[in-house]
């Protein structure tokens, strides 16, 4: 971790470990952990609570619902605290499909038993996405079409989603960037496509929801949910040095855009979510997004420079060996993320990483990290050839990432490749 990290850079290399995992998780920055030590400490009353104690933790999420706004330009209204990422996912993908059948018109000739609601979505989502829908799909819920992405620029494209549009297509989610190879998918050009298509005025069937998981993006480039144009938007705490706790933005829940709950119990949350709030990790999340309002540009700025320091160095050393799995013409990605592959039979990516003394990375989504030696799903799906994908390691710098620590790394992918060479 990188507070191990910066204790360790007192020690030899010998010792030395970097981390290079940041799209799994972050550490906790120590603003955002003093944050939480005085929430738990000085705010530890119920927020529900009319009394002082009650009025301080009410105070502390308010503080951070502001800040969790502003980082996205949203307003406080908009943003309903959540468990984290899979949470609020599940919640926009349940919203849907309650709004379709809340919603579906008493029309001639349209069978409300037979005519079930369509979510479109890409092959490249995180399972917090992707299995839910799956799920609904197997009980015969709903009906999905996951769009392929291009194996030209690595994202799907704006005429892919429009043509997958029907008559009863009621959300469309879309990753903002992808986790392992950081690609940044089109949403803005998407939701805008989207909301120019022209329904049958006939049927007048449900609008259609829009919706991206931010969940990559938040901490790494701006976000701002109007330039964006989507109704839902996921934020997820641990990708930016936050908490295990996450948020969802919804645009004038309940008036502009709906919400239906999935739990039911005391309100809180104006009802979405209930549930007495977690005030010490909402603080943290909410001091998080103060740090990225304060200093967005310049953790883009250096994570951008270290990444490229790190791709470069990987050139100088293996050549034409080296095999970048993340860049696509024509496409925008992610600042921090490298996703290599370095060619050559028995180099596979979880092999050489057993192989490392100094390195903690991973060869794709931490969520399948059982895989094994089996390639990432994500990287046949853009287009990389499977011997190539095999090989994949996911290497992801963070705001502190030193070019020492590059160094230090690709000497050790060096030691590694060469040593499972003479096996």
């Amino acid at each position: 971790m990188e507070r191990l990290h910066k204790e360790d850079s007192r020690n030899s290399d010998i010792s030395k470990c970097v981390y290079l995992d940041y799209n799994a998780t972050t550490p906790l920055e120590d603003e955002v952990l003093t944050a939480i030590d005085d929430a738990l400490r000085l705010a530890w009353g119920n927020p529900s609570s009319s009394h002082q104690a009650g009025k301080e933790a009410k105070s502390v999420i308010d503080q951070a619902r502001s800040s969790i706004a502003e980082m996205i330009n949203a307003i406080s209204q908009d943003i309903i605290f959540t468990s984290g990422g899979t949470e609020a996912n599940n919640l926009v993908i349940h919203t849907a499909i309650q709004h379709f059948k809340a919603t579906f018109p008493q029309t001639d000739g349209l069978d409300k038993c037979k005519f079930m609601p369509h979510i479109i979505t890409s092959n490249l989502e995180h399972d917090s996405v992707k299995l839910v829908i799956e799920h609904y799909v197997t009980e015969k819920v709903i009906e999905a079409t996951f769009v392929p992405a291009s194996k030209v620029t690595g994202h799907v494209e704006v005429d892919d989603i429009v043509s997958a549009v029907r008559p009863n297509t009621c959300l469309v989610t879309v990753m903002m960037a992808n986790n392992e190879t950081g690609a940044i998918q089109p949403i803005a050009d998407i939701m805008k496509a989207v909301k120019s298509l022209k329904r049958d005025p006939q049927t007048e069937l449900p609008r259609i929801l829009l919706h991206t998981d931010a969940a990559q993006t938040i901490g790494k480039i701006k976000v701002d949910v109007q330039e964006l144009g989507v109704d839902y938007l996921t934020v997820v705490g641990h990708k930016f040095y936050a908490p295990r706790i996450g948020a969802l933005f919804a645009k004038n829940p309940a008036v502009s855009t709906p919400l239906y709950p999935m739990f039911f119990g005391g309100g809180q949350e104006r009802n979405f979510r209930p549930g007495t709030e977690n005030t010490g990790m909402i603080a943290g999340l909410g001091k998080a997004a103060e740090l990225v309002i304060q200093n967005i540009d310049k953790f883009e700025r250096h994570m951008r420079d270290v990444r490229d320091y790190l791709e470069q160095r990987l050139s100088d050393t293996f050549g034409d060996r080296v095999h970048f799995n993340s860049k696509f013409s024509g496409s925008a990605r992610l600042p921090n993320t490298c996703n290599v592959s370095i060619k050559g039979k028995g180099l596979q990516g979880n092999k050489i990483l057993q192989h490392t003394s100094h390195i903690q990375a991973s060869v794709g989504a931490a969520c399948h990290s059982d895989l094994g030696s089996r390639p990432s799903h994500i990287l046949l799906a853009v287009g990389i050839p499977y011997e190539i994908a095999v090989n994949a390691l996911r290497l992801s710098v963070g705001r502190h990432t030193t070019k020492e620590d590059i160094d230090l790394v690709v000497h050790d992918i060096q030691q590694a490749v060469e040593a499972l060479q003479q096996s």
